[in-house]
């Protein structure tokens, strides 16, 4: 088969090859600005965006895909503020029917026009980045510099990453090739091959409430680039984000000739269980998880038709052994603690520290002492209402509560979380983070999750035991996060070879302004898939390459 040019792979071949490049490369690299300001997008590109987004409120969300005429609306935003938007209904059958009938041409496309449709619906998202982070900001709670920046523009990084992998792996074989073997005194046997990239089939996305965007574009676009269409199932408290790519992604699709069922909503009424109704479809081949680990299990253990990718929870877990830099640890690990609430699966729940304290370039201090840094650093950027909420956000849902309820039942607290009034929104439910010391003992209460604004300082009997408490927790429940502090190599190596084993990512040191619960596209993995916090990694080969299969045909030359 001959592979169909489109003119959108030539537009944007130079934005793929550079990154094809950068994810070999592993360097500092980002298509997509990350600042909000006017001198990089223009002076009226906020207040369009804005306008844009409100546009949406309490109307029909515009969607020209077929549905059975009824609409869902389920969005509740974190910051008070009333959403309303309703939303076209269909069910399963109808979704996947649609997409099956759209996979054909798109298939027949190949990697390149794939590719570069792909890479027209990140631009055309890109142009309408602002509109994208209010939506972003006001279904996750996410302040909105980093709505802007995690929600839009590493968003879009990282789905440029997938569509890169992808299409590597896409093109790793030739699309033909002349085979030739010497058969004796005769002539020798000639065969002309073709290898046809072949999708697996229909793909779902499950969309989670805190990273719409950022948790799942890597599944969409890695699978939508390799040939299969997408049925797009948003949290039903995060839907106004996905509805707005879906849009974007429907109008390039049929701008450039193509079906633009490949990318499909499929946003469910309250008590429908769609997700798990999708995920069970027969015709459904992959299937994209981020979330809870129940519901991730789940979907591992009974969509068994399908490859599926889950990234669920874990316990980020920190080892503090000594630092020439305490000032810089209690700076960074108190804005890692109090960033989006502690709402992020990369934030760091368990603080190991040994029970007689640490070495520091301010001398010995007391395991209370480090205790009592991290958290007094917690409460100094939550100090001022006006500034601090810039940085916590919103609390997302009733379980986060819940939780901040529990954990006043545990522990002894070294920082207790408040109520803070939104000066901005009045109706926003705001807590600043807790911090509660445990003892190594305590291991039924730090040894499962308490995702939000909550976390353990842990007494340890040494830095060794802090390694086994590492080893331990993260090789039973997993985690996505790891990181340690130290002035001794030893340590340092000791920690490495522990993280090693457990399968998670590791930070030293960090005191500056990188944090252990961010992640940069084309250079930092996001989840391993080697422990039980993520079966997958963002992205790498593994987790583009099931999403297709090579087909070959041969004829005699």
């Amino acid at each position: 088969m001959t592979e169909t040019p489109h003119p959108l792979y030539d537009r944007h071949a130079e934005t793929l090859d550079r990154a094809l490049t950068a994810i070999t490369e592993r360097g500092y690299w980002s298509a997509y600005p990350e600042s909000p300001s006017p001198r990089v997008y223009g002076e009226t590109a906020a207040a369009d965006g804005k306008a844009a987004f409100e546009a949406y409120l309490g109307g029909d969300f515009p969607l020209d895909q077929a549905g059975d005429g009824s609409t869902v609306a389920t969005e509740a935003s974190p910051f008070g503020v009333a959403l309303d938007v309703r939303y076209p209904h269909a069910d399963a059958d109808q979704l996947v029917s649609a997409a099956s009938a759209a996979l054909p041409a798109w298939r027949d496309a190949g990697p390149k026009a794939r590719a570069g449709v792909c890479l027209e619906i990140l631009d055309r998202l890109h142009k309408n980045i602002f509109e994208l982070a209010n939506a972003v900001q006001f279904t996750s709670g996410q302040a909105f510099v980093m709505a802007f920046q995690a929600g839009g523009a590493h968003a879009l990084d990282r789905a440029l990453e997938a569509v890169a992998y992808a299409y590597a792996e896409m093109t790793r074989h030739p699309g033909t090739a002349g085979w030739e073997k010497a058969a004796g005194k005769g002539d020798p046997l000639r065969m002309t091959k073709t290898f046809h990239v072949v999708p697996r089939g229909v793909a779902l996305v499950v969309g989670c409430n805190t990273f719409p965007t950022w948790n799942s574009y890597p599944g969409l676009f890695a699978s939508l680039v390799t040939g299969n269409p997408v049925v797009v199932k948003p949290h039903p408290r995060a839907v106004l984000p996905l509805a707005i790519t879906v849009k974007y992604a429907r109008q390039v699709l049929a701008e450039a000739g193509f079906d633009p069922n490949l990318v499909q909503l499929a946003p469910e009424a309250a008590g429908e269980k769609l997700a798990s109704t999708l995920a069970l479809h027969p015709a459904v081949k992959i299937v994209d998880f981020t979330g809870s680990t129940e519901y991730g299990d789940w979907l591992e253990a009974n969509a068994r038709q399908a490859a599926v990718y889950t990234e669920k929870a874990g316990l980020n877990t920190v080892v503090i052994d000594s630092t020439d830099d305490f000032a810089g640890l209690c700076r960074n690990l108190g804005f890692t603690l109090t960033l989006y609430s502690g709402q992020m699966c990369t934030t760091s729940q368990n603080l190991l520290i040994p029970r007689d304290g640490i070495d520091t370039d301010q001398g010995h201090k007391s395991f209370d002492e480090v205790a009592a840094g991290i958290a007094g650093a917690v409460a100094k950027l939550t100090a001022d209402p006006a500034r601090g909420v810039e940085l916590t956000g919103a609390i997302v849902n009733d379980g986060v509560l819940e939780r901040l309820d529990e954990v006043t039942k545990v522990g002894e607290p070294v920082l207790e979380s408040r109520t803070v009034e939104h000066p901005s929104f009045p109706g926003a439910v705001v807590r600043t983070p807790t911090v509660v010391k445990l003892d190594a003992g305590d291991a039924a209460t730090y040894g499962r999750e308490w995702f939000g604004p909550i976390s353990f300082a842990i007494a340890t009997d040494s830095t060794e035991h802090s390694l086994r408490v590492l080893r331990e927790t993260v090789g039973e429940k997993g985690a996505l996060t790891a990181a340690v502090y130290s002035t001794d190599e030893a340590v340092l190596d000791a920690a490495e070879a522990a993280a090693v084993d457990a399968g998670v990512h590791l930070s030293c040191n960090l005191t500056g302004g990188v944090f252990v619960n961010q992640s940069a596209a084309f250079s930092d993995f996001h989840g391993s898939g080697a422990n039980a916090a993520a079966n997958s990694a963002l992205t790498d080969g593994a987790y583009v390459a099931n999403r297709f299969r090579i087909v070959q045909s041969r004829r005699h030359a």
